[in-house]
């Protein structure tokens, strides 16, 4: 597995991978907008976009960053991971790469927004890194 920044030509694997694993969490599956724009809806607006690729270059995880407050804050979306190859680091390796961005770009606190009720492997994921609930439903984590 490698972690590379997003490219286009990964855009409708990336799509797949993320409504598989909502489906494999008992969600209805739908698709998140931003996602078919990265470029426009990350890149252009200071942000990043990370992707796990296996051995057969498919992708298998995804991480998306978006700077806020002067980039003093950062904020994850479309954290996921292929859903039969959980609890594998894939998450955790996504994660890292994403904070030690964060780090060298200037940020002190990442910031996560949970989803609903449904998302209790969010809920479980976040606490063991170190985030701490603030208000209902958002995590953060002070970077050091």
């Amino acid at each position: 597995m490698k972690i590379i920044t997003f490219e286009d030509r990964y855009r409708d694997d990336l799509i797949y991978m993320i409504l598989d694993a909502k489906n494999a969490l008992g969600r209805v599956p739908g698709l998140n907008e931003d996602l078919l724009d990265i470029e426009k809806n990350y890149f252009e607006n200071g942000g990043m976009f990370w992707l796990a690729i296996d051995k057969n270059n498919r992708v298998i995880g995804s991480c998306g960053y978006l700077p806020e407050n002067g980039g003093k804050t950062a904020w994850l979306h479309r954290l996921f991971v292929k859903a039969e190859l959980k609890r594998m680091g894939i998450g955790t390796a996504l994660l890292k790469t994403a904070e030690r961005y964060a780090k060298e770009n200037g940020a002190d606190e990442i910031r996560v927004h949970l989803g609903g009720e449904g998302f209790f492997e969010s809920r479980n994921f976040y606490p063991k890194h170190g985030f701490v609930l603030y208000k209902p439903d958002y995590m953060k984590k002070t970077l050091f």
